[in-house]
């Protein structure tokens, strides 16, 4: 059976439509498409729309360059749980004004969709700081996730909270495909080292694609071997 796909480049127009009808979503709210930005208040709007289409199975959100924070992130977030039939989500959220509280709110609810396990997370330009340790314990939630890109470039994450992210995704042992973006955020060779220790735990993990800032070569050496520890990993592509 064909899924009719809806699109929407206009948040009022999705807000007044049938919201059970939808089963393949496009949300097209970015900033380069639209005079109106997106504050918090708009975003707690749409979170709250999004989890009364229950019949979900395709989800994209495109919101770069608007001016949600922590707020409206939660509010985003906060409802998913209630599209038990969700399998691929993609977030485009480039530029606006997450920070910690609201990264970890973000995918706070995501585990509830038993069914989801395709994840795109585009975060570049935000301010999640250490909050990617919530982010990764959120997403450790989501146990049947087979596919995940997270591009969490300029971020300033720093080591302690990539190596929370770690922990939290080691917990994603159905992951066979995981790709990082992972530029611009104060990581050294510790930080990413203690990442490929808590991958380890992801033992179905076929193919790590992983983008950092320069680490020096007798380091990046001993990282590969660090993430080349994972049991059944065919595809390692570490960038510097």
């Amino acid at each position: 059976m064909i899924q009719q796909k809806n699109y929407f480049n206009i948040l009022k127009k999705f807000l007044n439509s049938s919201l059970e009808l939808h089963q393949v979503l496009h949300l097209d709210l970015s900033k380069r498409f639209n005079t109106d930005k997106i504050y918090d208040k708009e975003a707690q709007d749409l979170g709250s729309c999004l989890g009364k289409c229950t019949n979900l199975s395709d989800l994209t959100v495109d919101l770069d360059g608007n001016s949600i924070g922590a707020i409206g992130a939660q509010g985003l977030g906060s409802d998913l749980g209630n599209c038990i039939n969700l399998q691929n989500l993609t977030f485009q959220l480039y530029g606006n004004k997450i920070d910690a509280l609201g990264a970890s709110s973000l995918c706070s609810d995501l585990g509830k969709c038993a069914n989801l396990s395709n994840l795109s997370l585009q975060l570049y330009g935000n301010q999640i700081g250490e909050g990617a340790s919530g982010l990764g314990y959120g997403l450790g939630k989501c146990t049947n996730l087979s596919n995940l890109t997270l591009d969490l470039s300029n971020n300033t994450i720093g080591d302690e909270g990539l190596i929370g992210l770690g922990s939290g995704l080691g917990n994603c042992t159905n992951l066979s495909n995981l790709t990082f973006k992972l530029y611009m955020n104060q990581i050294s060779f510790v930080g990413a080292s203690c990442l490929g220790s808590g991958l380890r735990k992801c033992t179905n993990l076929l193919n790590l694609k992983v983008d950092f800032d320069y680490i020096e070569i007798c380091e990046s050496q001993k990282l590969e071997v660090k993430f080349l520890k994972s049991k059944r990993l065919v595809v390692l592509e570490i960038i510097y």
